[in-house]
């Protein structure tokens, strides 16, 4: 491949490996182990004394171009492929932290993160202190002498709040901590963290990466020591492994991630302009507005605003499922990162497990809708939109 740093490019042509066929597609691997010339290389393999497959738990051609292809995305040294973010974010905790040390988290993530956090991981032994995402002051004296990560989510889910990626680097690495930026909502395409000074980049391939909502997938990325060094062995041994077939159906996901992340977001600024101004939305959440709190942050830290809008409704719950409701082209589910515009209610559907007391710390209201917008014409999904808000 031609040496290049152009996200167009390394899309399309960065990780792939072609077989002694020469195929032009990347192939896709169905196997669940690899043969050894002989027991001396079979010995070699497993032990790492040798390079190449051993086992599709954690080595697969098709994956290893998936790893390659958003490393290089990324600018990142090492990639590992997981079964979901969720698995990611689980393998990044359980290779980096042990019982008795600190995370300090947003608190306007994802729900399921906000639980593994705080319930699954203290139980083991891991203490987490959730912070508002924006007040780099709040992060500085949150940190403790055994705190070992900072994690977040910018833009953040579904408040859309954007976190200063190089403030909070240096935060982290002056307590001799790692900052994990979950970069979902932006995907490498719009936003690189590594490049702003973050350690560690994670993804739900299930979302942007994919773009088309057809099969899980997550991703770490980093340095090789943190990564393929740390990680791999709690890859190796407990499995949160991604399948062939869905790092294949990723790799072909990415071959377009630029083009749609650049139209869904351009769609994205057009509807939160038109909500803006809508008498029944009390408040729109989306970083390209110039209304936004962190819009000259957004402006400077990502190439475009994103797909994803949130607002709040007046009227508290009634009138936001009412708006949910009323829709006919939007589909209502807890997925976004599709081509087909999505609508949730995030109290009672992804952040519906965490505590009231947690929403509200967090300003998830009652009437907060989150809208992913897809690669429908804008005028549809507003009018959508409009049947339920009018």
């Amino acid at each position: 491949m031609t040496d290049t740093d152009q996200p167009a490019t390394l899309a399309v042509r960065a990780g792939q490996q072609r077989s002694q066929f020469n195929e032009h597609s990347e192939a896709l691997y169905l196997t669940s182990s690899f043969v050894f010339d002989s027991a001396a290389q079979a010995a070699a393999r497993f032990t790492g004394g040798s390079e190449g497959y051993v086992y599709s738990r954690f080595t697969n051609p098709t994956v290893t171009m998936f790893q390659e292809r958003l490393a290089a995305l990324e600018g990142a040294e090492s990639c590992l492929a997981t079964a979901s973010g969720m698995a990611a974010i689980l393998m990044t905790a359980m290779s980096l932290l042990k019982a008795g040390e600190h995370v300090v988290c947003s608190n306007a993530v994802f729900g399921s993160t906000v639980t593994l956090f705080s319930g699954i991981l203290g139980r083991f032994g891991v203490e987490t202190t959730f912070v508002p995402a924006t007040d780099v002051a709040a992060w500085r004296a949150a940190l403790r002498p055994n705190t070992r990560l900072l994690f977040l989510e910018t833009p953040s889910n579904p408040l859309i709040e954007v976190a200063d990626i190089a403030a909070l680097a240096a935060v982290a690495h002056e307590a001799g901590a790692l900052l994990a930026v979950d970069n979902c909502f932006c995907t490498p395409a719009l936003q690189r963290p590594l490049a702003l000074g973050a350690d560690l980049v994670i993804h739900s391939a299930t979302k942007y990466l994919d773009g088309q909502g057809r099969v899980l997938g997550g991703a770490v990325c980093g340095a090789k020591v943190l990564v393929a060094q740390a990680m791999l062995p709690f890859l190796r041994t407990a499995g949160p492994s991604l399948s062939p077939f869905n790092a294949w159906v990723v790799l072909k996901g990415l071959e377009t991630l630029e083009l749609r992340m650049l139209a869904q977001s351009e769609r994205a600024l057009q509807l939160a302009r038109w909500l803006e101004s809508h008498p029944k939305v009390a408040r729109v959440l989306y970083p390209g507005l110039a209304s936004h709190p962190q819009h000259a942050l957004a402006a400077r830290q990502q190439r475009a605003g994103g797909a994803v809008v949130s607002f709040e409704v007046r009227g508290g719950r009634e009138a936001a499922w009412k708006v949910v409701d009323a829709t006919r082209l939007i589909s209502i589910t807890g997925n976004l990162g599709d081509v087909k515009s999505t609508i949730t209610h995030p109290a009672t559907t992804t952040h519906g497990r965490i505590s009231p007391e947690a929403r509200a710390a967090a300003g998830i209201s009652e009437g907060l809708l989150r809208v992913a917008v897809g690669l429908e014409a804008v005028t549809d999904v507003q009018a959508d939109l409009a049947r339920g808000l009018d």
